[in-house]
């Protein structure tokens, strides 16, 4: 099957390349620069000759003119906004979005996957959030931006939509997200707050994607979030792992979105290399765990286990420079 993948360069959407290949597909990469492609897909050791198609998801008539070229797709595409490195977050995360789901529809093509998140049930309204749960009304740019993708993505027929909790993993293109937020924990401290996160290892995700292309089956949910522990725990964790007693900040939950808010305002003038802002923070004492045991059984996925999820992920950020080969002590080769 020809499968166009947006956002084929990004994280998610490289690893769900080598996915869809050794299910046996044929992805169609749709890219805005095929060097970058080129780089990031060699980095995990995919070589392929791959048909590479060059253009940008707010542009339509691209768009139209990859889709006619396959039989499905994975819209992988988006713009992140949570920890401060967000640009044009809704000319992507809907526009864009309404280029690919909405055109494919309309062409036919079949299956039609959309990556979403998480973030649309946050803040949530019960203590488990599931796939039934009401979508949100964040206050957060990339959260509204988000959630009207949503509703515009569930309007469509046949789109199945898959939610991954916090992606992390090795070999990510640009320090993002939670990646990012493993690299301020381990060398600078974890805020000790309520509220948890949601660990997907990267690798995982693109193996529930990869099985989301069967045709025929209709319209899909599938809730991803992966293993949830709350700040205490990751602390404890990833202090286990590098046999290093890291700090813990502990930090009211107010002054924690005071914080936020503040290093928002003084990162428009000087650049600070800690993820938190306003929106992190809500994200950080907000989320709650996801029942993720209807995707698990109905894609036959089993998530590996969060060591060495976070085992791995250190081992990257240090072989890259992200952490100090001292910072992540006994996982140093």
């Amino acid at each position: 099957m020809r499968v166009l993948v947006t956002g084929a360069s990004g994280f998610v959407g490289s690893y769900a390349v080598g996915a869809l290949l050794e299910a046996g597909h044929t992805p169609h990469l749709f890219v805005r620069n095929p060097d970058k492609a080129a780089r990031v897909l060699g980095t995990l050791g995919l070589t392929e000759s791959l048909v590479v198609r060059v253009g940008d998801i707010r542009d339509a008539a691209a768009v139209r003119q990859a889709l006619a070229e396959c039989d499905a797709v994975l819209h992988a595409a988006a713009d992140m906004g949570v920890t401060g490195h967000g640009a044009d977050l809704r000319g992507a995360n809907v526009t864009g979005l309404r280029n690919v789901l909405g055109q494919a529809v309309e062409l036919g093509l079949d299956p039609v996957v959309h990556v979403s998140t998480v973030a649309v049930f946050v803040p949530p309204k019960a203590p488990v959030i599931t796939i039934d749960s009401p979508l949100a009304s964040p206050r957060n740019g990339y959260g509204r931006s988000k959630v009207e993708g949503e509703l515009y993505a569930r309007g469509l027929d046949g789109v199945t939509i898959v939610y991954p909790g916090g992606v992390v993993g090795p070999h990510q293109p640009t320090l993002d997200a939670l990646n990012e937020g493993f690299r301020a924990g381990v060398s600078q401290g974890w805020p000790m707050v309520p509220g948890g996160v949601s660990v997907l290892d990267v690798r995982d995700l693109a193996v529930v994607l990869a099985r989301c292309f069967t045709p025929g089956q209709g319209a899909h949910r599938y809730l991803i979030g992966g293993n949830f522990a709350q700040w205490p725990e990751i602390s404890s964790l990833c202090s286990y792992l590098t046999g290093r007693r890291l700090r813990e900040l502990r930090v009211p939950a107010p002054l924690l979105r005071t914080l936020g808010s503040t290093l928002d305002l003084v990162k428009r003038f000087k650049p600070i290399a800690y993820p938190l802002t306003r929106d992190a923070a809500d994200f950080m004492l907000t989320l709650v765990p996801t029942d993720d045991a209807h995707t698990l059984a109905d894609l036959k996925v089993t998530l590996r286990p969060i060591e060495d999820t976070v085992s791995d992920t250190l081992r990257w950020l240090a072989a890259e420079g992200h952490l100090e080969t001292r910072e992540i002590g006994k996982l140093a080769p």
